[in-house]
């Protein structure tokens, strides 16, 4: 196992995720402003630009963005 520090995606939960029908079934997505950080990032660490407070901030987007997909992917297969 790999430690990381990251922010706690937990912290993500008041500001940052919807839940939004998607093709008659509802799915967790990210509001468009934490979206938008999380490709800002993104953009910042293929530049090499990232802090490493910004380092920390993408890990726990990341791993949110982890949690949504299998949960949305489960969400999507109990519905067939």
């Amino acid at each position: 196992m790999n430690a990381q520090l990251m922010i706690q995606p937990s912290s993500f939960i008041d500001g940052g995720i919807q839940i939004k029908p998607v093709r008659g079934l509802f799915l967790f997505k990210f509001s468009e402003d934490l979206q938008e950080r999380l490709e800002s990032m993104n953009q910042k660490q293929r530049e090499s630009q990232l802090t490493p407070d910004e380092e920390v901030e993408l890990t726990g987007i990341l791993e949110l963005d982890r949690i949504f997909t299998l949960l949305n992917a489960k969400i999507i297969a109990e519905s067939a």
